[in-house]
């Protein structure tokens, strides 16, 4: 592969489910990591703030070297992307629209769920997405606000996260749901929890491979990427907007502690 380099961001260690598919799927490309935690979560923040911190991020990336943009998190993919990808000459790929086509050609009844963030809830976008590929597709979203800061600090298999999994999935057990689409990155960190509460007869979709699908696909259209080639080891830079020792730790405790990352924290405009 040639040597481009991709940028990724989401509001904290959430977007690392995203960029663990990068590494497997473009071994040689470097990776640059953005992980704004001086505002995560993004679920609460207005659409005004999203885009302007989305704005920020990117022209930060851009001036890091980024020749390709994945925006990371479903939030700001869901209310930031068009408006960015009108601002800035570079290539985007968000979450929204490969998810919801791996969600719509996994469904055997016609019937997906969807959990994500207040926001992404908010603009409907899963639901407009799947529905134009699969119009009379049930679509049944629910917004699970408080898994968010679970991930973040690590809580994977705490009462309170069990508990708040079991209150966000039970409206979507009552409708009958065979897909459940995971619409916040941070979410497949929880993937265990969620199949065993959800059943076998569930198929859960993470939009991060897709994605990467999606992006592997664009960049060789592009001429960014040469196919065959296996690419040689490179450096990946990780930088936060706040707190580069919390994500540092988050980080190696939901990868495990080998995982080798070296965080920058950088101050961007607010």
């Amino acid at each position: 592969m040639a040597r481009c380099t991709i940028a990724l961001f989401d509001s904290g260690v959430g977007g690392l489910t995203v960029a663990g598919r990068v590494f497997e799927k473009m071994p040689g490309l470097p990776v640059l990591y953005f992980g704004d935690t001086a505002h995560v979560p993004y679920g609460n923040r207005s659409p005004e703030e999203l885009v302007r911190y989305a704005d920020n991020i990117i022209r930060f990336l851009s001036g890091q070297g980024a020749t390709y943009i994945i925006f990371a998190c479903n939030t700001s993919s869901s209310l930031s992307l068009e408006i960015m990808r009108a601002r800035h000459d570079l290539p985007m790929m968000g979450l929204i629209a490969p998810g919801a086509k791996a969600a719509v050609s996994s469904t055997r009844k016609g019937r997906i769920g969807v959990i994500a963030t207040q926001a992404t809830v908010n603009t409907g976008a899963y639901e407009q997405a799947i529905c134009t590929l699969s119009p009379g597709t049930a679509v049944y979203s629910v917004a699970a606000p408080r898994l968010v800061p679970f991930v973040e600090a690590g809580l994977l298999d705490a009462p309170a996260t069990e508990q708040a999994l079991s209150d966000y999935l039970l409206p979507l057990r009552e409708k009958e749901i065979d897909t459940l689409v995971l619409g916040c990155t941070h979410y497949p960190f929880l993937r265990p929890a969620i199949s065993r509460m959800l059943g076998p007869d569930v198929t859960l979709v993470d939009p991060a491979e897709a994605t990467v699908d999606a992006a592997r696909a664009d960049m060789l259209d592009r001429g960014l990427l040469t196919a065959g080639d296996a690419g040689e080891p490179c450096f990946h830079r990780y930088f936060v907007s706040a707190d580069a020792l919390g994500f540092m730790q988050a980080a190696r405790s939901l990868l495990g502690s080998g995982a080798d990352i070296d965080v920058q924290e950088v101050c961007l405009p607010d």
